[in-house]
């Protein structure tokens, strides 16, 4: 087509030759559009597991920072980072594609409608000018830079440098020579320019894959070798459970000794306890022998396991307590050695060295306060109640106690104008505004009175009966025929005690008001 001279007509069937050739070459099939979004939904779903895994080592990892700070803290900040790194860096990727296929609504399914996403124009658009890349397409490659550097800078010497070779790589945004345009083109232009654009999507979703493949394989690189010298037996940590943390002289230890990290098919060679030998089982060995004497005694021995050839010996080291038989129990009254009628007196009941459970405590108006060892208690008629407790030892023999305590009745409160008790002077108008009140001063409980009723006396006249707790209009007239140095009485001052209606409290005492 090209030799020799051509005619017009036929330079324009060569011309519309070329045309035809471009055309089929910008016309991909529809079977290769649709297995490129096959394969970027196959990439996605493998992402969302991604996530998933990279979720559960991180909450593994921080776990452990959690229990062992200083061997586990410096690095899960370090991997923290790097995963908000990653995050950041896939939502910028991820609203590239939302932008690219705004156009292609998805069907029912979620699927973009890959046959017809068979141009780049938006790409190119956004990416290149000329040859060169666009400011947006300078910027893509800028991010993919500055992810890897900063992946460096947050990971420093925590991640191997083999690793960091390997991720550079990864992202590596190095010329390619092209034998299809038989010169050496800019990554991007290589990468993205002319393609289909379910292709370019799908290459978006690969660079996805590859940020969360860099956070899974640092999370791994990281704590490899923790993870490797937590699985070795040195690892392992002999832990003294006694039954109980103190023991009646006379009774024998009992409990067992087991391993930090229990592993039900790890078996010692041989457990020794206080220099005798005791029989190991699955991850633990139970141990039992004579109390001792009163006071603290230690307990060590080892748990010896043959490993890579050797004998591994890990320490045992504990202690436990001998106490004395208790012969009384603790029986105190919170509030003093007495109790009150009508209230309920809170009470705590124990016996020294014995779980609640086996104390049983019995008395006339005693009662369960809802916690353990405590009690209300709330005496009826009489002078004294008796409080008797009984408890069963662990070698299911009893002991028992009893203590008596003196029943009173509440006292009297003392009587108060404007919350102020005993005499007091001051003009009329202060008496006529005043409120008559009631206070039991330094009582053991915090009760609440209410004047319900009370008797009104100025000298030379007539008491005045007054129902509640202000001065009424009898009262005032009364008051107004006072003269100055006159000592007007409140007495027989009636009350009842807020929130205890089954109580009758006894009379305040009365008040005195000098007319000044």
């Amino acid at each position: 087509m090209a030799g020799g001279k051509l005619t017009p007509r036929q330079k324009m069937i060569n011309l519309m030759y070329l045309v035809f050739i471009a055309m089929l070459a910008l016309n991909m099939s529809k079977e290769v559009l649709s297995a490129f979004g096959i394969l970027n939904n196959k990439i996605v779903e493998s992402n969302s597991i991604a996530d998933i895994r990279n979720d559960s080592s991180f909450q593994q990892l921080a776990q452990k920072a959690q229990d062992q700070p200083l061997q586990f803290g410096a690095k899960k900040e370090k991997v923290q980072k790097i995963r908000a790194l990653c995050k950041e860096y896939t939502t910028y990727i991820e609203n590239l594609k939302t932008e690219f296929t705004k156009e292609y609504p998805k069907d029912q399914d979620g699927n973009l409608p890959f046959e017809a996403m068979d141009k780049g124009d938006k790409v190119d658009e956004k990416w290149f000018e000329g040859d060169k890349p666009s400011k947006s397409g300078q910027e893509f490659l800028d991010k993919m830079k500055d992810f890897v550097a900063q992946v460096r800078q947050i990971g420093g010497s925590a991640i191997a440098e083999s690793e960091m070779k390997k991720i550079e790589k990864r992202f590596a945004a190095e010329p390619v020579k092209s034998k299809s345009a038989g010169t050496t083109l800019n990554w991007l232009d290589y990468n993205f320019k002319g393609f289909p654009l379910i292709a370019t999507v799908t290459k978006l979703s690969q660079l996805q894959a590859d940020i969360k493949t860099t956070e899974s394989d640092i999370i791994a690189g990281m704590f490899q070798t923790d993870l490797v010298a937590a699985a070795s037996l040195t690892a392992y940590q002999p832990i003294v459970v006694p039954d109980k943390t103190a023991f009646f002289q006379g009774e024998a230890v009992t409990g067992k000794i087991i391993l930090g990290k229990f592993d039900p098919n790890l078996v010692a060679k041989s457990v020794i306890v206080n220099g005798s030998s005791v029989k190991a089982e699955a991850g633990q060995a139970k141990f039992s022998f004579g109390a001792g004497n009163v006071g603290e005694h230690e307990i060590n021995g080892s748990f010896n396991f043959d490993e890579n050839g050797k004998v591994v010996s890990l320490p045992i080291k504990g202690n436990y307590v001998v106490v004395p038989k208790p012969k009384s129990a603790n029986i105190s009254a919170d509030k003093m050695n007495v109790v009150y009628r009508g209230l309920d007196n809170p009470m705590t009941i124990s016996f020294a060295g014995i779980s609640d459970d086996k104390v049983k405590a019995t008395a006339t108006g005693l009662r369960p306060a809802g916690a353990p060892g405590k009690y209300n208690l709330n005496p009826g008629s009489g002078t004294e109640v008796t409080v008797s407790v009984s408890a069963t030892l662990p070698d299911k023999s009893t002991v028992s106690d009893k203590k008596v305590f003196r029943i009173k009745n509440i006292p009297a409160p003392a009587g108060a104008i404007g919350g102020v008790v005993g005499i007091q002077k001051g003009a009329k108008s202060r008496l006529e505004v005043s409120t008559v009140s009631a206070d039991l001063q330094d009582f053991v409980y915090d009760l609440k009175y209410e004047v319900t009723r009370f008797s009104f006396k100025v000298p030379g006249q007539a008491a005045i009966i007054v129902n509640g707790n202000k001065v009424n209009a009898q009262c005032k007239a009364a008051l107004a025929r006072a003269a100055k140095g006159d000592q007007i009485s409140i007495f027989d001052i009636k009350t009842k005690i807020i929130g205890a209606s089954n109580i009758v409290p006894k009379d305040a005492a009365p008040v005195i008001y000098e007319i000044q």
